[in-house]
């Protein structure tokens, strides 16, 4: 990662002294992002593009993270997409599957690429068809090799989801349910919603009772692989034990849906998209399932990646320019100071109905009470439906969705 880029993380996420406790867990955690994080996004885009309502005029300003929430807005038909991020890995993952949706022949090709991700045909097909037209740095990244010497792009041809932080978490939470007798990948033998909940509460609950497993998930750190620095961790565990809040957070992800609907449980518990082994494939995200992907071809190049943090692009743009703004949940990460900065370059660059969405590891919005009132006394919190898309969400690791939306407008 270049250095200016570890320099914004750091501004995002440092709050403490450096030798302090806290601060040596921001550090550790700053060193965790530098690479790979999210090879799959974990924010459901049914929910976003419902409560965004995004139109034909609409310029979406969103953090690109893994990019699958990227590419599916595309399927709302927006006409302008700005994804922004702080890692450069998520920059280059965003900017090979947009040129990848363009390039590569038919549905077939991108879906091997992305859906399967594990076939060596991929590697030939980015050589062919998708490296030429890459701009040089997003070239260099995938050619560029891994801390074990491979090049990145052969990810593709091992499985990509089982890389990264995030895929990584997910494997080690794997070895972890084995060591106790339990294997994640039973959970995608139900056959119906009561079958879920059966294997779950049978098989994956009394894990988390374990003394080990009740240490392990108290520690910070050991939710790294999550994504989640350390004042997340502390939103995230509230007044409860750290070990109750997950427990309750994965059977809403095993059970609350069906699994044939919800591609992010069958990434959590079979690691990849197919439902079962041998399986051609799951459920997939918008972008890429075949009755879309004629629009995401065509509409890939409304989207302007860049490697800039939020505040500083909206900075950038003139008043009244943007009207969809779709935050994660980096906002957990933020202090006082930078939660006003930038609601203050939403408010400034928000168009008449402009709406924001967020995610935060606690269920309440974390903006009263921080962000100034003159900013946030602009802004409508639309309590029913954020709860309403908190339960919808199929991802499951937040406490809250929230919809804010600029007063006088629908």
């Amino acid at each position: 990662m270049a250095v200016s880029a570890q320099k914004n993380i750091a501004k995002a996420v440092h709050r403490h002294r450096h030798l302090s406790k806290q601060g040596l867990l921001e550090r550790a955690f700053t060193f965790a992002f530098r690479g790979l994080v999210y090879a799959q996004i974990w924010e459901d885009p049914a929910v976003d593009m419902e409560a965004l309502a995004i139109t034909p005029d609409s310029h979406v300003v969103t953090i690109a993270s893994g990019g699958c929430n990227v590419l599916s807005y595309l399927t709302a038909d927006p006409a302008k997409i700005t994804a922004v991020d702080l890692n450069t890995a998520h920059i280059a993952l965003n900017k090979l599957k947009l040129m990848a949706a363009q390039k590569l022949p038919d549905h077939a090709a991108f879906h091997r690429f992305f859906a399967q991700a594990d076939n060596k045909a991929n590697i030939a097909a980015y050589r062919s068809l998708v490296a030429p037209h890459l701009d040089e740095a997003t070239r260099s990244y995938w050619e560029g090799r891994d801390l074990i010497g491979r090049r990145r792009i052969g990810g593709f041809a091992r499985g990509i989801y089982k890389h990264g932080l995030l895929g990584r978490f997910i494997g080690a939470a794997h070895l972890l349910a084995r060591l106790h007798g339990v294997n994640p990948k039973r959970m995608l033998d139900a056959q119906s919603r009561e079958e879920q909940l059966e294997i779950f509460e049978r098989e994956l609950a009394p894990i988390f009772d374990k003394g080990f497993v009740r240490w392990l998930t108290s520690q910070p750190a050991s939710l790294f692989g999550l994504g989640i620095p350390p004042a997340q961790f502390e939103a995230l565990a509230g007044d409860e034990r750290m070990d109750t809040v997950l427990k309750a957070r994965l059977k809403k992800l095993a059970c609350d849906f069906d699994l044939k609907d919800n591609y992010f449980a069958v990434q959590a518990f079979g690691r990849g998209y197919a439902a079962k082994d041998g399986e051609a494939e799951g459920p997939l995200p918008p972008y890429l399932q075949a009755a879309n992907h004629d629009a995401v071809r065509a509409r890939a190049s409304r989207v302007d990646v860049r490697h800039v943090n939020f505040t500083d692009f909206l900075a950038s743009q003139p008043a009244a320019s943007c009207d969809r703004y779709i935050l994660l949940d980096a906002q957990d990460w933020m202090n006082d100071d930078q939660l006003n900065a930038l609601w203050a370059q939403i408010t400034q660059t928000a168009k008449p109905g402009a709406r924001v969405l967020f995610r935060t590891a606690g269920e309440p919005s974390i903006l009263p009470g921080r962000v100034t009132d003159d900013v946030l006394g602009r802004w409508d919190y639309r309590a029913a439906v954020s709860k309403d898309y908190t339960v919808r969400d199929r991802s499951a690791i937040y406490g809250g969705v929230h919809l804010y939306v600029l007063k006088g407008d629908a």
